[in-house]
């Protein structure tokens, strides 16, 4: 693994289409998308000053390694290609590990969400209305607790800096048409279930996720943006877990917690921007998370 942290690629062989809170994305042709994972950390929808060495090559291996887990069930948008092969030699050191070289395909706008524990907005709204996102759910849950099966609650995707809006799977129909937002919600459930399977006999649980997918220019479902990192799901330590508490997890909960009491110029931090510098120990320790994650998913 590389030691240099990146926080933002810089390439100027290609042109830049959009940079994400994690990813810089560039167009390759018309019909490719080469995806970096920078080192970037954000937490409360603001990006943090200083990146997480080897986060972005850890996401990669760990995106790459459930795509190949989950191919059987959905086509995913990997071309097979060498990331390094379509950027300028003295710009490989920027992209090798930490990128894929994918299909562009059409977005479809809605944030695939499988859920198999009751926890973060999804715990907030049951004890509100015992549903989450329309979905009815048994009296008697607490945080944590395990669902009788696991549910699917759809979000909106929002522009950047804004937070993605849960919704029905009523509206996803409105939105893509009944065919299409069915087939995603069952494909979605079940690679949640494969994941999740594969995940616990590793002594991780998986609580809830999110899939992206577009379609291909024969109009084909495919499997998009990164899949199953903790960056995008939320991952228990199953030796953690009990329910009625938030168990300790794998994502950037450390970050967070020490967001919540730091200071800037003597106050709380308001969770804009500019954010607080991270002391290196929390740069470290959430460092740590990630890797802890990689090790027992993959050994």
């Amino acid at each position: 693994m590389s030691t240099a942290a990146l926080h933002t690629s810089q390439l100027r062989s290609l042109p830049l289409l959009a940079r994400g809170k994690v990813r810089d994305n560039y167009a390759v042709g018309e019909d490719r998308i080469l995806m970096v994972a920078s080192d970037r950390i954000s937490a409360f929808d603001v990006i943090m000053d200083q990146p997480i060495p080897g986060k972005g090559e850890l996401l990669t291996r760990m995106a790459l390694w459930w795509f190949e887990q989950l191919k059987d069930i959905v086509p995913n948008h990997l071309t097979g290609d060498a990331p390094e092969s379509v950027v300028a030699p003295d710009e490989v050191a920027q992209v090798a590990g930490r990128s894929m070289l994918v299909q562009r395909l059409q977005p479809i706008p809605v944030e695939a969400v499988v859920r198999g524990y009751l926890a973060g907005s999804g715990w907030k709204e049951y004890q509100q209305s015992q549903s989450v996102c329309g979905v009815p759910l048994p009296a008697g849950l607490h945080n944590a607790s395990r669902l009788p099966q696991p549910i699917y609650t759809p979000a909106a995707k929002a522009a950047v800096g804004e937070h993605d809006e849960n919704i029905t799977f009523e509206r996803t129909e409105q939105m893509i048409g009944a065919e299409l937002a069915a087939r995603i919600r069952d494909i979605s459930i079940q690679l949640y279930q494969r994941a999740a399977a594969i995940a616990l006999a590793r002594g991780i649980i998986i609580a809830d996720t999110k899939f992206e997918f577009g379609l291909n220019a024969a109009g084909e479902l495919v499997l998009m943006d990164e899949v199953l990192t903790p960056d995008s799901s939320r991952y228990w330590p199953q030796d953690g877990w009990r329910e009625g508490a938030n168990p300790p997890s794998f994502d950037k909960q450390y970050l967070r917690d020490w967001l919540e009491q730091a200071q800037v110029n003597g106050r709380p931090w308001p969770k804009t921007a500019p954010p607080p510098t991270l002391p290196a120990e929390v740069i470290e320790q959430t460092a740590a998370k990630y890797r802890e994650a990689l090790q027992r998913l993959l050994g």
